[in-house]
Formats: C-alpha cells, sequence, structure tokens
C-alpha cells in the first residue's frame, strides 16, 4: 500500500486514483531477467567446478584458491597433497581450495 502510495506520488495521481498497474508488476517480470543473468551462470560455474574436482587425480598440476601451484601427489577423501617447487614441500590442503587445473601432468603416469 505504501509503495502503490509512493509510485502514485511521483507519477503526479492522486493516492487514491487507480493509474496504471506496471510499476507493481515490474518486480514480477525482472525476476526471470535477474535468474538468467545471475544465478543460472553461478550455478553453471559450480557444477564445472565440481566436475573438475571430481575429475582430478594424482599427477595433475594444480593451482589453489591461495595461488599454491603444485603438482598432486596423493588424494584422499577431501584433502589433497601436492608438491611445490623447488624444493619439494609437500603440502596438505582441502579438496575445496583446489581452483583450477592448470595443466594436466603425463599421460604415462
Amino acid at each position: 500500500m505504501i509503495v502503490a502510495t509512493g509510485f502514485a506520488v511521483l507519477a503526479g495521481l492522486p493516492a487514491g486514483a487507480g493509474g496504471s498497474s506496471l510499476p507493481m508488476l515490474l518486480p514480477l517480470l525482472l525476476i526471470p531477467v535477474l535468474y538468467l543473468v545471475m544465478i543460472r551462470p553461478q550455478q553453471k560455474r559450480q557444477k564445472e567446478w565440481q566436475a573438475m574436482l571430481g575429475g582430478i587425480k594424482a599427477g595433475d598440476r594444480v593451482t589453489t584458491a591461495g595461488g599454491i601451484r603444485g603438482i598432486i601427489l596423493s588424494i584422499k577423501d577431501d584433502v589433497i597433497v601436492i608438491r611445490v617447487a623447488p624444493d619439494n614441500i609437500k603440502l596438505e590442503v582441502a579438496k575445496s581450495a583446489i581452483a583450477s587445473v592448470t595443466q594436466e601432468g603425463p599421460s604415462g603416469s
């Protein structure tokens, strides 16, 4: 009611006048547009990331969310051990911290 009165005042109509119902329908018309522009692409990226996590294996080169690059040595339930150059340091990171697979390992491994 208050919103309709506010739209009526902005349109120069008296508060009790009928006027157009377009301002009241505008939020309902914007919901599908917001879904297509914002929510759907995010869901697509999430599915791609989940598929990427499901397909990683020992020997793949990965980059973590923190920017650390290394080669996967082993994968446990939700923990991945990576080897980081130049001193071959082994780091244990959460599987969800893997941001991308930067390069596949050699096909023979």
